[in-house]
């Protein structure tokens, strides 16, 4: 009986000993919002598949883990729309860098050109890669090929990185002691 019980503490304790050492996922979180102009294939909103060029991109406004980037933002093109086109460091600024991963939506009403998707960001050392959703929209011909780019963290729950384990294990610990301690002893 006794050994039993050793072995539920060593088990216990074992357990706890290795989710402490879980390394901690940080997310990255909140949004980013930037600015620019695009030059559109073919050049009408009405009819446009793709984003021909992009110049003088920069931010915004951004906050969470973006809070504190400023300045040009670096931009691939060509950019593809339709078809949905996956794109790698579609753009990247202040150590941050975001795939299109895809394009769920292209709107088109009366003059403005909308296009909403899904992808992942990617951050400077320290953050895990994150889902992220976006949304670029212009309007014609007003806008003269300027447009808004958005993006923000899918909302993604933060991982408690073995916070639970650690609890459970600590139960045990306090299960075993508790049993050593209060149990009546086997008359035989």
């Amino acid at each position: 009986m006794k050994l039993s019980k050793t072995i539920l503490a060593i088990v216990a304790a074992v357990a706890t000993g290795f989710a402490c050492h879980q390394a901690q996922a940080v997310p990255i979180t909140g949004s980013i919002d930037f600015a620019g102009s695009a030059v559109f294939m073919p050049n009408n909103l009405a009819g446009a598949f793709e984003v021909k060029t992009f110049s003088d991109v920069s931010v915004m406004s951004a906050d969470g883990s973006f809070t504190g980037v400023t300045g040009p933002v670096t931009m691939t093109s060509p950019w593809v729309f339709v078809p949905s086109t996956p794109v790698s460091a579609l753009w990247s600024v202040g150590g941050f860098i975001f795939d299109l991963g895809t394009t769920t939506s292209v709107l088109r009403p009366s003059g403005f050109l909308i296009i909403t998707g899904t992808g992942t960001i990617f951050g400077p050392a320290g953050f895990d890669a994150t889902t992220g959703i976006w949304r670029f929209s212009t309007q014609d011909p007003k806008a003269d090929g300027k447009f808004s780019f958005s993006a923000a963290t899918a909302g993604a729950g933060v991982p408690d990185g073995g916070m639970t384990v650690t609890l459970l294990g600590a139960a045990l610990i306090g299960l075993a002691a508790y049993r050593a301690k209060f149990a009546k002893p086997v008359k035989a």
